[in-house]
Parts: structure tokens; C-alpha cells; sequence
């Protein structure tokens, strides 16, 4: 299984970035995938998690109204639109898959990791 989150970078506050996560080796229609986030010296935070259709979605509070989640099944891939960016946004940002929307936020429920995509919000 792997999974490749692209689309990180350096942007000013108030931009906007698109990230992708491209998965392979698993049935991707099957799994419902989240985004969370690190930055140094913090605990991994949930952001967003999108059902197997698409119809369901959750986000954190800290980002809800400006992040948005979705997913193409045909093309194994989803995404993260983020928008009205902070520097507190800064973080490495992740991809993850889950059969269940169960603990959708917990973290350690989670079945496969992407590797990690930059996120430098500057001020």
C-alpha cells in the first residue's frame, strides 16, 4: 500500500494550497480517508475525514469554513482545499486511510499513513 500526499509549499497568509494523496495497493472505495496534521513539538491533529461516497464529512473546528475535503474514487485520490491560511496552519500534513468512520479523529485508528507533505504559512 502507498500512499503520495503532494501539494505542500511555502505561502503567504491568506493563500490558498490544494494537497493531493494519491493511494495504491488497497481498494480505495472502500476506505474512508482523513488529513491530519504535525507540527513540531504537538500532537498529531485531525482535520478532516470524508465518508466512502463523499456525502459525509467532519472537520476540526480550527478549520472548518476554510478547509475542504473530497475524494475522486475513480482516480484513488483525495484531497484538501485550503484556504484564508495562517501561519499557525504551518505543520507537515498527512493522509490517512480507515475502514470505519467510527473514530474518525483518533488517529491511531487509522489502517495506512501517507509520508507527509510541508505546509510553511508565512506572516
Amino acid at each position: 500500500v502507498q500512499l503520495q500526499a503532494s501539494g505542500g509549499g511555502l505561502v503567504q497568509a491568506g493563500g490558498s494550497l490544494r494537497l493531493s494523496c494519491a493511494a495504491s495497493g488497497l481498494t480505495f472505495s472502500r476506505y474512508v480517508w482523513g488529513w491530519f496534521r504535525q507540527a513540531p513539538g504537538k500532537e498529531r491533529e485531525f482535520l478532516a475525514v470524508i465518508s466512502w461516497s463523499g456525502r459525509t464529512t467532519y472537520y476540526a473546528d480550527s478549520v472548518k469554513g476554510r478547509f475542504t475535503i473530497s475524494r475522486e474514487n475513480a482516480k484513488n485520490t483525495v484531497y484538501l482545499q485550503m484556504n484564508s491560511l495562517k501561519p499557525e496552519d504551518t505543520a507537515v500534513y498527512y493522509c490517512a486511510a480507515d475502514q470505519s468512520l467510527a473514530y474518525y479523529s483518533d488517529y491511531v485508528r487509522y489502517d495506512y499513513w501517507g509520508q507527509g507533505t510541508l505546509v510553511t504559512v508565512s506572516s
